[in-house]
């Protein structure tokens, strides 16, 4: 499969995928984010990839110094060209979470809401080795990722198809699994304002194990786990939270 990154976070992403990421969402996620973390006011953190600010302002807003990093140009335009950001309170940069335009050292950092995997497992592996590089010693990763388990266990395998409907328009996901390489498999088919649009794209899923070998590998230690949005993490957990110490 060849995954089309500009295709897979153009704008029918954000457009049809409102809901997942609208304010009833963003707050509750950086209330569940600000618990993990449990960090002091002027705390410093990267929200990486950023995407269009969402949580970037809100946890400067709870008081944090807060660095957003993206590597869609357009998303780093609209996080900076917010209304509701306050001035100064976040600094908003293009770049590549392989290669980080920053050095830190940040006391946290938070990858949410899928926004790990989508590279192959050398590169998922420079991801976290950049995580722990510009990390304080002790300082925190957080990662909200789809669990492997739960993710295998209950997703909509091809040919059935996820459908998402905003008004007249609509978008179609066919998903398959691979169990060699760990990868959700995707076809979206996107038909918006009388234009039809293909991208594919795929996800690694780690186990929990895997997960935990990963980070250690990078450099981390005190891996911890939990069901996104709080609780346990079980077989049927959709969503994972995972935790670790530079």
């Amino acid at each position: 499969m060849t995954f089309d990154m500009e295709a897979t976070f153009g704008g029918d992403y954000p457009y049809f995928y409102e809901e997942s990421i609208d304010d009833a969402h963003s707050d509750a996620d950086t209330a569940e984010i600000l618990g993990l973390l449990q960090l002091p006011s002027g705390s410093h953190i990267l929200d990486v990839p950023c995407g269009h600010g969402r949580l970037s302002r809100r946890l400067a807003a709870a008081g944090m110094a807060v660095t957003g990093v993206d590597l869609t140009p357009a998303y780093v335009e609209d996080a900076r060209a917010d209304p509701h950001l306050r001035p100064g309170s976040v600094t908003y940069l293009e770049g590549d979470i392989r290669a980080l335009p920053v050095d830190g050292p940040f006391d946290a950092v938070v990858c949410w809401l899928n926004s790990f995997g989508y590279y192959d497992d050398d590169d998922c592996h420079k991801v976290l080795e950049e995580f722990h590089r510009v990390l304080r010693p002790g300082g925190k990763v957080a990662i909200d990722q789809m669990h492997h388990d739960g993710g295998v266990r209950h997703f909509t395998p091809a040919p059935d198809a996820v459908v998402v409907q905003r008004d007249d328009d609509a978008m179609f996901e066919v998903s398959t699994f691979d169990p060699i390489t760990g990868r959700m498999l995707v076809e979206r088919t996107a038909y918006r304002d009388g234009t039809l649009r293909r991208a594919s794209y795929f996800i690694r899923l780690p186990t929990p194990p895997e997960w935990v070998v990963w980070l250690q590998a990078a450099g981390f230690h005190d891996v911890q786990f939990r069901a996104g949005g709080g609780g346990p993490l079980e077989l049927d957990s959709w969503e994972l939270v995972v935790t670790a110490r530079a």
